[in-house]
């Protein structure tokens, strides 16, 4: 398939704190791609190095081929960014922030705009300054799609939106990726991401923790649960061990990259374990787990009735990546953001 974003080695620096480390990513031609992680984990400065807005300390980035950096301008024309928090002139109206941004751009840009404020039900009069959060949020959407970009990038988009608006936002991005745009949006409402993504990349303190498609995770992160007569079985001989959980005769475990043939082998071959489950996960209990074993790599989780519950193996050493604006607001519209 063919790849569209990559990062290789991607790393930044702020006053000697990396807040991006070593950063390799692949995001595959029409994908909605969700880069998840809590505030500070890395994601709007992986995408500002994206977008060009940040020179990397090391590493590269790519998109469509060209280097994120020293092609920024090129991209521009190709690429559509949306960030957390857009500003523009508000005194203007919403058409004419259209025709203003279009003086940027080839033409065909503001009657795109003018499309797309009617579709997304924006009153083209009403001045910035008078709209809702959603509004304001649909500008900066259509300002992103009105160059026809290849690639759209959104930091944080349903941020500060109401749940109608958030989900009404998401949904048109299945639209847009139904068109062959490749689509990568970062948040940390893991949650509501998940209904549109069709990949995904865990990021905690500058570090990837793991990405792959979304049936990749699932097969991949699995809870499995058994209850056992005589002796608990060992969870480390079944697959690198997240989590693991032993209350009396209830033995659980979340297990990355699991052995199936040493599950299967529980099923049939002991007869002191039985009802055993095997369920994927939320990516939200995805993130959760990696994230207490990236903290914790080598401490075991107690279970509730106070025993130790199995240790955990080292988790930078195996979490792996395997994951297989034409729209650049002008400079008086960028907003300066805090490293995250």
């Amino acid at each position: 398939m063919e790849t569209i974003i990559a990062t290789e080695g991607l790393t930044k620096s702020f006053h000697g704190k990396v807040v991006v480390n070593r950063l390799d990513l692949e995001v595959p031609k029409g994908a909605i791609f969700a880069l998840l992680g809590d505030n500070g984990a890395g994601k709007s400065t992986t995408i500002r190095m994206l977008t060009g807005l940040l020179e990397p300390d090391a590493g590269r980035a790519f998109i469509l081929g060209e280097d994120c950096w020293a092609r920024a301008f090129a991209l521009r024309h190709r690429v559509g960014y949306v960030p957390e928090k857009p500003r523009f002139y508000d005194w203007m109206t919403v058409r004419e922030i259209g025709w203003f941004t279009a003086g940027f751009h080839k033409p065909g840009f503001f009657y795109r705009y003018v499309g797309l404020i009617d579709r997304f039900r924006l009153d083209a009069s009403t001045r910035l300054k008078a709209l809702s959060k959603g509004g304001y949020a649909k500008v900066g959407l259509a300002l992103a799609l009105a160059a026809d970009p290849e690639v759209l990038i959104l930091d944080e988009p349903t941020s500060g939106l109401d749940l109608f608006i958030r989900r009404e936002f998401l949904a048109s991005m299945v639209e847009l990726a139904g068109t062959g745009r490749t689509i990568l949006i970062s948040s940390h409402g893991i949650a509501e991401v998940e209904r549109v993504a069709s990949h995904a990349a865990f990021m905690a303190e500058g570090r990837l923790l793991l990405a792959d498609s979304i049936e990749g995770l699932r097969k991949r992160l699995v809870r499995v649960r058994l209850r056992f007569d005589n002796a608990p079985p060992p969870p480390a001989a079944l697959g690198t061990v997240l989590e693991h959980e032993v209350s009396g005769r209830l033995w659980q475990a979340v297990l990355q990259d699991p052995d199936p043939a040493a599950i299967n082998e529980l099923r049939c071959c002991r007869e002191d374990v039985y009802d055993v489950e095997e369920s994927p996960l939320s990516l939200e209990e995805m993130y959760t787990a990696l994230l207490a074993r990236f903290h914790r790599p080598n401490q075991p989780r107690e279970s509730n009735n106070g025993q130790s519950a199995g240790s955990i193996r080292d988790g930078a050493a195996s979490i792996a990546n395997t994951s297989g604006s034409s729209f650049f607001a002008p400079r008086p519209f960028e907003e300066e953001v805090e490293p995250s």
